[in-house]
């Protein structure tokens, strides 16, 4: 279904997989993926990255975000089934993808938007959630954080695919939870353009 908001193309599948097929992807990526901690640097201060990550595609492909770089590990069979399964729905062929691993719910990702300039104009991200639901939030940059904003529950499965003008116009989070959550597995495929290229 289309989600609709003002300066944004955002299309949500809530069950690419059947939940059976989901939770084995999700139980092959856990065990086979070579999920690292990245460390982080804000004011000075290096601190752990509130999630496990892996950076996966075409040979040579790198990616930088908030000071961090990565360079892509190989394609896995489950990778190439899932970004089979994706490109024809997202009219994209991608050659990256990075991988987020929440252990529970204190793990998160803070608002931001995916506009690195590896990405160029309009970045295609095709987004997929293996595993507990988890409240992805949006928040539009031109207006103050209260005024548009919307959330969506990404249940197991489910595919969400941001184009167009999407991350020039929003910012979008992955929030901590205090309540009991099981673990997520996400996926977000990308298209890198621009290689040995610092963020801006």
């Amino acid at each position: 279904m289309n989600i609709l908001l003002p300066d944004a193309d955002l299309q949500l599948f809530e069950q690419h997989f059947l939940p059976a097929h989901a939770r084995n992807l999700f139980d092959d990526l856990k065990q086979n993926i070579p999920w690292v901690q990245n460390k982080i640097k804000f004011y000075g201060k290096e601190s752990l990255v509130p999630r496990l990550e892996s950076w996966h595609g075409d040979s040579g492909m790198s990616y930088t975000y908030s000071g961090i770089q990565m360079n892509a590990k190989p394609w896995t069979n489950e990778l190439l089934e899932i970004k089979k399964s994706i490109e024809p729905l997202a009219r994209t062929q991608f050659n990256s993808v990075l991988i987020n691993y929440y252990r529970d719910g204190r793990d998160r990702v803070a608002w931001h938007s995916d506009d690195e300039k590896e990405l160029g104009l309009n970045p295609v991200i095709a987004s997929i959630s293996f595993g507990a639901e988890r409240k992805f939030k949006l928040r539009h940059k031109r207006f103050k954080e209260n005024q548009l904003k919307h959330e969506i529950i990404l249940p197991n499965g489910s595919l969400l695919i941001m184009s167009g003008v999407t991350q020039h116009h929003w910012l979008h989070e992955i929030p901590r939870t205090a309540k009991p959550i099981g673990p997520r597995i996400n996926l977000t495929f990308r298209v890198i353009r621009l290689q040995n290229k610092k963020q801006k």
